[in-house]
């Protein structure tokens, strides 16, 4: 058989443009944070990862700028040759601060944090144990690695002990998962999941993606809990709430040490250009200065759990700004994301196989920057299509 051959039947994304309900790779004319243009169709952002905000912020910019006027655009090399800047360090210095760790390495982006981190540390004859609902960067490590993949159901803490309990003893044990889940918006209960991890001699790491900027007063969902020391390895991005590109891991010096020299994606990719570095590290600067913008975002985030359980919609188990609308029919969700982008607001569709055949849903996010009325907005908005739609 021709290798391409495969790529002729694939005709799901050709029938959806013709319906007018093909939802991915929408070029945005531009983005303000909390609302977009698409020519000239305005809408209100509830589909970015931009949580603070900081897309925009006068110091975020501002920093971005005076990187590129002082090392340029691109540092054209890897960390591990001649890609290494003193503004890397800074940026690593501050982050590792800030969770609560020894030391913090940045990667290009946090998809390669995850797939370098996990590749390098889980070899032959050690096991990687992760939620079924982890991230797709999470599941590539893991495939990536010489080591055992095992797999236990959504937040089933019983479960996971099983799977603990059936693997060997002396055997090298890795816990992994999200401490938001991107798509559900709950939090992993890290202080169970600690004692597990320590009853069976596993490690635990956590994807902080969505948490860092978000929970524990920004610090992540260790802070949030109050069990860092407990959570051996942090990741997080900087492509959400940090307002750029990349990513880091972080925990004891011994560990980011071996990892730095042995992670594929960070030794054979270029690093983070000048600008991603200084406009991450402004970020940072801004969540420390400005808390108000976490206490702002979490607000939002409740109000609009309250008020879409209220309307009758189904919103999961989430329990921050990431609010899930599950709407479980395919075709449903799809026009349902239509009729709400006609009327100006801007969601993502998640639709297998993202997802279970029968949990199709609208994936939505807050920015702390939205308004009251833009809030509203968008409440009167999914009322109406809902009630349209048969939806509540």
């Amino acid at each position: 058989m021709d290798i391409f051959q495969k790529c002729k039947e694939f005709t799901m994304a050709t029938e959806a443009r013709k319906a007018g309900l093909y939802p991915y790779f929408i070029p945005l004319t531009n983005n303000e944070g909390t609302e977009a243009s698409i020519g000239d169709h305005r809408v209100i952002m509830i589909g970015s990862n931009n949580y603070l905000g900081l897309t925009v912020h006068p110091k975020v910019r501002q920093a971005a700028l005076d990187a590129i006027n002082t090392y340029g655009t691109s540092c054209t090399g890897s960390r591990f040759l001649n890609g290494t800047l003193e503004l890397h360090l800074e940026l690593e210095e501050a982050l590792a601060k800030w969770v609560g760790k020894e030391r913090a390495l940045a990667f290009s982006t946090g998809y390669q944090v995850n797939v370098g981190t996990i590749s390098a540390l889980v070899g032959r004859g050690d096991f990687v144990i992760t939620d079924k609902d982890d991230h797709a960067s999470i599941i590539d490590g893991c495939k990536m690695s010489f080591g055992t993949m095992k797999r236990f159901p959504h937040n089933d803490l019983a479960a996971l002990e099983r799977v603990l309990s059936s693997l060997p003893e002396d055997a090298g044990k890795l816990v992994v998962v999200d401490g938001v889940f991107s798509m559900g918006g709950d939090i992993a209960p890290l202080p169970e999941l600690i004692a597990i991890c320590k009853k069976h001699g596993a490690r635990l790491m956590v994807d902080d993606a969505h948490s860092v900027g978000v929970l524990g007063g920004g610090r992540g969902t260790a802070a949030h809990f109050g069990v860092t020391e407990g959570v051996d390895l942090i990741m997080g991005t900087f492509s959400k709430s940090f307002a750029s590109l990349g990513g880091f891991i972080a925990g004891d010096a011994s560990t980011i040490d071996y990892i730095q020299h042995t992670a594929r994606s960070l030794i054979f990719s270029a690093s983070i250009p000048p600008a991603n570095a200084a406009a991450a590290r402004a970020a940072l600067s801004v969540m420390q200065e400005e808390p108000e913008r976490i206490k702002r975002l979490n607000e939002i985030g409740a109000f609009m759990r309250r008020r879409y359980t209220e309307l009758g919609f189904d919103i999961g188990q989430s329990e921050t700004p990431i609010i899930p609308i599950i709407i479980r029919d395919f075709d449903k969700t799809l026009r349902f994301w239509r009729a709400l982008f006609d009327a100006g607001v801007y969601t993502n569709p998640v639709i297998p196989p993202a997802v279970p055949p029968n949990l199709s849903l609208l994936r939505t996010s807050y920015i702390a920057t939205h308004t009251d009325e833009q809030l509203e907005k968008v409440l009167d908005t999914f009322t109406k299509v809902g009630k349209e739609l048969g939806v509540i």
